[in-house]
């Protein structure tokens, strides 16, 4: 096995001395390597802290954005929920004129003896159809607002006239002009009425 050389000892084995005013170098090259090493490690160190601290930013920055991007769902999900509320509620509202003139026609049919036989038929039609609508609206969770006999509650009644009516306490619905309707527990539409004075 051949042994390491030695740079003093020359290749016979003698060792050689450093000539006059030749001084060893091996020490100071070894502390200017490590000085060049911690020199060298510092910069990483400082460079990973650096590295951290963008980690960080973008971390937060990530974060923040999920966040607003959620509220953003949440709000589009919300807008979507009110049109649509919205649509429904404006096609019943629309749907409830037709229930109104469907419940004129009924207030107006004469007497059952004075219908001649001929109209029976059409009268019979349009109490199914009124039927018809109030299983449908009642289905969908529409349903009329209590009026006649009640005091009067601006949430739900709106009143058009005031009248004497010796039977009936101030602020009794003595009648009716329009019904109201309730979606749920909100109003749909306000019931038209006329209160004692």
């Amino acid at each position: 096995m051949k042994k390491a050389e030695d740079p003093l000892q020359d290749r016979e084995g003698t060792i050689q001395e450093p000539a006059e005013g030749q001084e060893n170098t091996a020490a100071p090259d070894q502390s200017a390597e490590v000085a060049s090493q911690e020199s060298r490690i510092s910069a990483l160190e400082r460079e990973v802290q650096a590295e951290k601290e963008q980690n960080g930013k973008f971390r937060d920055e990530l974060l923040r954005r999920a966040a607003e991007f959620e509220n953003f769902r949440k709000q589009k999900e919300r807008e979507a929920v009110m049109a649509s509320q919205r649509a429904t509620d404006n096609v019943l509202r629309d749907l409830l004129t037709l229930v109104d003139d469907v419940e004129r026609v009924l207030a107006n049919v004469p007497e059952p003896e004075e219908i001649p036989a001929a109209a029976k038929p059409y009268i019979d039609g349009v109490e199914l159809l009124k039927k018809n609508l109030d299983r449908w609206l009642e289905s969908k969770g529409v349903k009329p607002i209590e009026a006649i006999g009640m005091k009067l509650d601006v949430d739900f009644h709106e009143a058009i006239s005031q009248i004497e009516h010796p039977d009936a306490e101030p602020e009794t619905i003595v009648e009716q002009y329009q019904t109201g309707y309730l979606l749920g527990d909100r109003v749909l539409r306000h019931a038209k009425v006329i209160v004692a004075r």
